[in-house]
C-alpha cells in the first residue's frame, strides 16, 4: 500500500465516488479496508459517496475467508452499502457503477436544491400591487 499512497492522495481530493473492494478469498485485503477508510476521511470531501464490495464471490465456499455477513457487517458500521461481485462472472458488476452514479447524482441533486439561490431580480411587477419593486436576493459568494 505505501508505494501508491502519493498517487491515491491525489485522487482522494477530487473524488465524488469510492469503491472499497476486497477480495473474499484473502482476509488481508478484508483487514486493509479500515486503513483505506481512515485515508479517505482524512484526504477526501467529507460527503464521498462509498461502496464496500467483496470481489470473488463465484468462488468456492472452501476457498472463502471472509463471510458475507462479515462484509455487510463492516459495511452497516460505516454506514455504506455493501455488494458481493464476480468480475469473472459479471455479478453485481453493472448493479455496483449503477449504484454509486445514481447516489452521486442524488447527492450533488440535493446539494443543488439546498444552495442559496444568487439571482438579482430587479423592477420585477409586486404581485400584490403591480407596481415595480427591487428584489436582491442574498449571493452565496463572499460571504456578503
Amino acid at each position: 500500500m505505501e508505494k501508491f499512497d502519493s498517487i491515491a492522495l491525489t485522487y482522494y481530493r477530487g473524488a465524488m465516488g469510492i469503491l472499497l473492494v476486497y477480495d473474499v478469498t484473502d482476509e488481508s485485503s478484508f483487514n486493509n479496508i479500515r486503513n483505506w477508510i481512515r485515508n479517505i476521511e482524512q484526504h477526501a470531501s467529507d460527503n464521498v459517496n462509498k461502496i464496500l464490495v467483496g470481489n470473488k464471490a463465484d468462488m468456492d465456499e472452501s476457498r472463502r475467508a471472509v463471510p458475507t455477513a462479515k462484509g455487510q457487517a463492516l459495511a452497516d458500521e460505516y454506514g455504506i452499502k455493501f455488494f458481493e461481485t464476480s468480475a469473472k462472472t459479471n455479478l453485481n458488476v453493472e448493479q455496483v457503477f449503477f449504484s454509486i452514479a445514481r447516489d452521486i447524482k442524488q447527492r450533488l441533486a440535493d446539494t443543488d436544491n439546498k444552495a442559496e439561490p444568487s439571482t438579482i431580480r430587479i423592477n420585477q411587477p409586486d404581485q400584490g400591487t403591480g407596481t415595480s419593486s427591487l428584489a436582491v436576493q442574498k449571493s452565496a459568494c463572499c460571504g456578503s
